[in-house]
């Protein structure tokens, strides 16, 4: 189903972004050589962050998932990589509900 790939697709760049900003930070905070990373993954990931947040919300109109879900869904776009788990816990789901749909 393309809305499940886009979904994937948003979670994965949203985690990898944060992974990118991680980096940033551990260059800006720890080893003191400068904020490029930060600077460049910053906005990067805040934007990813937002298609993420819309994506969880279009896959949720989509699938019919319950509004405890989409809170989860929402919120596991906040801790780094959280983000991936949903998405397969999600895709799972959907195998298990629709096998030939994804």
């Amino acid at each position: 189903m393309v809305e499940l790939r886009l979904f994937r697709l948003v979670a994965i760049a949203e985690a990898l972004s944060w992974a990118g900003l991680l980096v940033g930070m551990f260059f800006k905070y720890i080893l003191v050589t400068g904020e490029l990373g930060v600077k460049i993954f910053g906005p990067v990931h805040g934007g990813l962050f937002l298609l993420y947040v819309a994506a969880v919300i279009s896959a949720a109109r989509t699938h019919g998932w319950s509004r405890g879900t989409i809170v989860l869904g929402l919120a596991c776009g906040v801790p780094p990589f959280a983000s991936v788990w949903f998405e397969r816990r999600m895709s799972r789901r959907a195998v298990e509900v629709a096998p030939e749909a994804v």
